[in-house]
């Protein structure tokens, strides 16, 4: 009795998977080529923004902005050293306020988002239809400070310069697709099986998995509040010194020095002549930016690693 020939069947080993991984010498080529452009067209900028605060301003007046400057100098960052201490007080300032409230803007949206992000909440709809009317009809600012002063009693406070920029609506959504999207229904109804409690689930199940999405918010929230300085000049008043963060302090000091230069008849020519204005700029720039971009590695290992968490098991 004959059988039934066979169908062939396609093995893919190891080799064959690596085949298609593989790139061509020449493609290899170009995406480097591409990257290492896309590269020193996000370093040059800031490059040229460090030469130019260690340019001398003789060398700008007469030979303008340029990579290789006459002269160098210090001047502007030396300029910034003598108010070390108030500058150094308002860097703390900052780096707390950017700490606290990054954490509790994560608590906050994530907790929102994941609740919102759950098919049987009875209240869903209308906490959705509260977040998102924000976003269509703001009350203005006005009726924002008088709540934060009148109301919280938020004035002259750190809470003034970390509460209000808490919780955003376009997170909390953000954090709710993803919930919605990524985070699957089996790994919630295995953790009910198990018994726990929905607040367990949230941080031993869901956070883990959701580290690319924290990570990337918590990201938005760092530069949020670290270049922040609105706040300051709205809740905080000039006795209140000790509370400015870096961001409104600099950008003070930079006022003072463009007033003095536009009214350089009222000071002595000895005074202006020591006054750094456009290599203070850049100064300030660096100042701000070398902080907040040493903050990237750490987002990075969560951005890879939230990459490769675990998946749901047959």
């Amino acid at each position: 009795m004959s059988t039934p020939a066979e169908k062939p069947t396609m093995r893919v080993t190891g080799d064959g998977l690596a085949r298609f991984n593989q790139l061509k010498p020449l493609t290899n080529v170009a995406f480097s080529s591409l990257f290492i452009l896309l590269a020193l067209i996000t370093f040059i900028p800031v490059l040229f923004v460090l030469i130019i605060s260690i340019s001398s301003e003789a060398s700008i007046a007469q030979k303008g902005y340029s990579f290789f400057p006459m002269e160098f100098s210090l001047g502007s960052y030396e300029y910034l050293w003598q108010s070390k201490d108030y500058i150094g007080r308002a860097f703390l300032n900052s780096i707390g306020i950017t700490i606290c409230g990054t954490i509790l803007g994560l608590i906050l949206t994530s907790t929102l988002g994941y609740t919102l992000s759950r098919p049987n909440y009875r209240l869903k709809g209308l906490y959705t239809l509260m977040i998102l009317c924000p976003m269509f009809f703001s009350g203005g600012l006005l009726a924002s400070y008088m709540v934060n002063t009148q109301i919280y009693g938020l004035k002259n406070t750190y809470l003034a310069l970390i509460l209000p920029g808490a919780c955003s609506t376009f997170y909390v959504v953000i954090m709710r697709t993803f919930f919605q999207t990524t985070i699957p229904d089996s790994i919630i109804e295995s953790g009910k099986i198990d018994g726990a409690s929905q607040l367990r689930i949230f941080v031993q199940l869901v956070l883990p998995l959701a580290l690319p999405v924290i990570a990337t918010i918590g990201l938005f929230f760092t530069f949020n509040y670290w270049n922040a300085w609105y706040g300051a000049m709205l809740y905080l008043d000039s006795n209140h010194r000790e509370l400015y963060p870096l961001q409104y302090v600099l950008i003070s000091i930079e006022n003072n020095i463009s007033f003095m230069a536009r009214n350089e008849e009222y000071f002595s020519e000895e005074t202006i002549a020591k006054l750094p204005t456009e290599t203070m700029r850049m100064a300030i720039v660096m100042v701000v930016v070398i902080p907040i971009a040493c903050s990237y590695p750490f987002f990075q290992r969560y951005f890879v690693g939230g990459l490769t968490i675990g998946a749901v098991k047959g």
